[in-house]
């Protein structure tokens, strides 16, 4: 008997088998895909640590748990600074004073703050139905136009003016020339990749991939004491109210040849008509 069955090798059950078997617990961590570290898995093409599931980057202002991480990885000074192309046009992301200035010529921050504020006026909206009309009344009509709409439009898959407003509390705009997306104290990307990150929180203990917990689910929920599930939850209801919505993603791959694609790690497309929402260039996360 085991003390813990972990279901999914990702970096929060990693972590509980590397903590449960530090503390003397006899664990087993089962996956259904055939490697570990679930969605933060880096794999090497090309000497480049690709991140197959996404761009993942650390950061926390937890001095606690960048000092914890620090111990299975170094990790490098990478900054997340993405661009968002609009047509042809490029713009900092977040939304900051290098984005104004390219957007409206503004160079101080009350110049950028004085072209907003008149936009949302101008707008005159005062209850937003809608996810369109909340966006305009915190940010004004250029920047929902060229870097909001299409975006958010092709995450979710719907029009803006058919989302609900309470999608989007706030958007951050900052009047200071940064553009580092996190505002976190700590912030990089484990030199090498997560993989080996996290093969080093599972060293010594027993590890079963390619093992689907619902295939066998009465058997191997029998060899423990206890469960700890960290795959989708719906699922482990068996789907009673249904499949969770908004859980798509999907990834298109090609290795070029050339030494620079893009210049930078992540350019978003924001208008609708482009079929993707961005392109990673995974590269420039470590280089």
């Amino acid at each position: 008997m085991y003390d813990y069955l972990i279901v999914g090798a990702g970096l929060f059950g990693a972590i509980f088998a590397h903590e449960a078997n530090k503390a003397g617990k006899k664990v087993l961590v089962i996956d259904k895909r055939d490697h570990i570290a679930g969605n933060i898995y880096t794999k090497e093409v090309e000497g480049i640590q690709v991140h197959q599931y996404g761009a993942h980057i650390f950061h926390t202002s937890n001095k606690e748990v960048w000092d914890y991480v620090q111990q299975f990885a170094e990790f490098n000074r990478y900054t997340n600074a993405p661009v968002a192309r609009y047509k042809d046009e490029l713009y900092n992301m977040p939304f900051n004073m290098n984005t104004f200035n390219k957007m409206w010529g503004v160079t101080t921050p009350q110049e950028a703050k004085d072209k907003i504020a008149a936009q949302i006026k101008e707008a005159g909206i005062t209850e937003p139905k809608n996810l369109e009309e909340q966006a305009i009344s915190l940010v004004g009509r250029d920047i929902y136009e060229k870097l909001v709409k299409g975006y958010t439009e092709k995450q979710w898959g719907r029009r803006a003016t058919e989302l609900p407003s309470f999608i989007i509390k706030r958007l951050p705009v900052r009047f200071v020339y940064d553009n580092n997306y996190f505002n976190d104290k700590y912030q990089g990307i484990p030199v090498g990749g997560y993989t080996q990150l996290v093969e080093k929180m599972l060293e010594g203990i027993e590890v079963r991939l390619s093992t689907d917990f619902f295939a066998d689910r009465e058997h191997l929920s029998g060899l423990a004491e206890k469960i700890v599930f960290t795959g989708m939850i719906d699922e482990y209801y068996d789907y009673c109210y249904g499949e969770l919505e908004y859980r798509s993603l999907r990834f298109e791959t090609e290795v070029l040849d050339c030494e620079n694609y893009q210049g930078n790690a992540v350019v978003n497309y924001t208008e609708y008509e482009i079929p993707y929402t961005r392109i990673i260039e995974h590269k420039h996360f470590e280089f």
